[in-house]
């Protein structure tokens, strides 16, 4: 006797019906990879409106002649690179230049190691000591930069500046009337006090943040191998904290290479346009000195210079990437 089974479904049925529900699924995976470029258009937009057209427009300006007469018989005067030549040839550019970087080196050291320091105390604190400490950084990171400017002039003031006092009141009477905007190195060490002062609160808090992510057994494990406290933070904890360290060291080294607030605020790039950084020198000759063509050639010789800088990281940050792979 013969027993009847069920007849199994054909194979052709089965792959027609995968088919059939397998439709649609490339233009959906399609769509799905282009819906984060489709979400970047409205900030695109936006960076070519508010940032490409002023620097495009600064850039034909570059390769004009346009003085006061120009501007106010609207006249368009093309004279070609005369502007870049006249600045590169001459030796204004290149020693403002070189003071820029060396006052960018010193600051950005200052904030970097200060900024750790300060992020690492923070994860040694109690709580209420490190929301007490939290909140007097964000207070000072929040101070509008000239605000805080101008609270610099009055301490250190000349006559009435309470720095000034407060060393006479120590001992140095010698100066009770200091004045320290006279020279180029007072100047600048006021104006990198500022900066050091302003940008800190963000680094170490940024620091900060990026210890609470530092798993506990790593540490754990050091002490086990009998490592103290320094080996501790050699092995473990700068390590981790390289690759936040160097994004912070570069977002750092493009806000102090562009300081013209503080510079100009302070003592409008002098004495005698020795604390001159580009951004104040394109100012002074662009606005301050009406030769419009010439500011703007330099402001697009500190934006290349500012490229070079962040390829020059980039390279770091990629170099760092494939090593750790």
């Amino acid at each position: 006797m013969t027993v009847q089974t069920e007849r199994p479904p054909s194979g052709p049925t089965e792959v027609s019906k995968v088919s059939v529900e397998g439709k649609g699924k490339p233009s959906a995976s399609r769509g799905g990879a282009l819906l984060p470029y489709l979400l970047m258009l409205p900030a695109i937009g936006v960076t070519i409106v508010v940032l490409g057209w002023p620097l495009f427009n600064n850039f034909l300006l570059s390769f004009q002649n346009l003085n006061m007469r120009q501007l106010i018989q609207r006249l368009t005067e093309w004279n070609g690179v005369d502007n870049y030549k006249e600045i590169l040839t001459g030796s204004d550019f290149w020693r403002v230049a070189g003071r820029s970087l060396v006052f960018t080196g010193v600051n950005v050291l200052l904030i970097m190691v200060l900024g750790l320091l300060v992020g690492l105390l923070l994860a040694r604190l109690g709580k209420r000591m490190r929301f007490a400490l939290m909140i007097a950084l964000v207070f000072a990171w929040a101070m509008p930069v000239i605000a805080s400017t101008t609270v610099y002039q009055w301490l250190f003031a000349q006559r009435f500046g309470v720095v000034n006092w407060v060393l006479a009141q120590i001992g140095f009477e010698g100066m009770a009337d200091y004045n320290w905007f006279s020279s180029q190195f007072s100047t600048f060490f006021v104006i990198i006090l500022l900066i050091v002062w302003q940008s800190i609160p963000f680094v170490a808090i940024y620091v900060y943040s990026a210890t609470t992510t530092i798993p506990k057994e790593l540490y754990e494990a050091a002490s086990l191998d009998g490592a103290g406290t320094w080996r501790s933070f050699t092995s473990v904890t700068l390590p981790f904290l390289k690759p936040f360290l160097l994004a912070t060291t570069f977002l750092e080294i493009i806000w102090v290479f562009k300081a013209l607030p503080q510079v100009l605020a302070i003592n409008q790039g002098g004495p005698d346009r020795l604390t001159e950084i580009l951004p104040v020198y394109a100012y002074v000759e662009g606005i301050g000195n009406q030769h419009y063509g010439m500011g703007a050639a330099i402001a697009i010789l500190t934006i290349v210079i500012l490229l070079f800088i962040t390829t020059f990281h980039l390279r770091i940050v990629l170099k760092q990437e494939k090593d750790e792979r």
